[in-house]
């Protein structure tokens, strides 16, 4: 694994978002040469995943919270 790599999972979901919108602003402002664009592209990429890997973590608590809440109200 690189060692971006190894950043990159260490981010939480804040922290990958605020890099995320950054990186965001920084291609929408233009003016950044191809190759630049690219590799700021691929780390948008990582930290999208990063963001939406949070996302489904929370959402799978809450659904087994839910749950268990449901079983508990049912028993």
């Amino acid at each position: 694994m690189t060692d971006q790599g190894s950043k990159a999972e260490a981010l939480n979901y804040e922290q990958a978002r605020e890099e995320l919108i950054a990186i965001v602003q920084r291609l929408e402002s233009g003016g950044v040469p191809l190759e630049e664009s690219l590799a700021l592209w691929e780390r948008g990429e990582q930290l999208a995943a990063i963001c939406q890997a949070w996302l489904d973590g929370a959402k799978a608590k809450i659904e087994a919270a839910r749950q268990m809440e449901q079983t508990a109200n049912e028993s």
